[in-house]
């Protein structure tokens, strides 16, 4: 008797453990829509991995985690970029900005802005840095006009200096210092 309790409690927390089974790994947003959480290498001009991206869409957007080291401190404009390629040193095979609507660049600017347009970020006194931006402008959903998931992908960009927000075509935001290739 004593064994067919402590069996009934093994499995119990095994299952608990475990999860639900198939899929359990997947994100449900609070929108209803099943969202896996896509995440991607972050490499610098010499082509190592420095850190990671994660993407994860929700009611209210896509959210955006960079989590990172090695990289210069202070202010850095980070971007949405219109290719899915990161060939270093200088990643211009990424393309410009996401900008499926045609616009100028930055937040301020009053013909902008573009799609990939994101808040800058700030990297550490120590070259690390974790943070979070969210962006309403954009979707992982496929066959969307505003889908960085189209059919030559999409990359995440940090620049060297910071955004200004106002100028065409970058933000004065200067080298490309790290990129990731967004694929679902």
């Amino acid at each position: 008797m004593k064994q067919k309790v402590v069996g009934a409690v093994l499995i119990t927390v095994l299952f608990i453990l475990g999860g639900c089974g198939k899929g359990s790994n997947s994100k449900i947003p609070v929108s209803g829509k099943s969202t896996d959480m896509i995440e991607a290498p972050l490499i610098n001009t010499e082509g190592t991995e420095i850190g990671e991206v994660t993407l994860t869409e929700g009611k209210n957007g896509v959210t955006i985690r960079v989590a990172a080291e090695g990289l210069p401190p202070g202010e850095h404009g980070f971007h949405i970029h219109e290719k899915g390629e990161c060939i270093p040193p200088k990643f211009e095979s990424a393309g410009g900005h996401f900008n499926p609507t045609h616009k100028e660049h930055g937040f301020d600017n009053p013909k902008g802005f573009h799609l990939g347009d994101l808040p800058n970020i700030e990297v550490a006194e120590d070259g690390t840095v974790d943070a979070i931006v969210s962006t309403a402008n954009v979707t992982l959903q496929q066959g969307e006009e505003n889908s960085i998931f189209d059919e030559d992908g999409s990359s995440l960009m940090i620049h060297a200096k910071a955004d200004d927000y106002k100028t065409d075509p970058a933000g004065n935001s200067g080298d490309r210092i790290a990129c990731a290739v967004i694929a679902e």
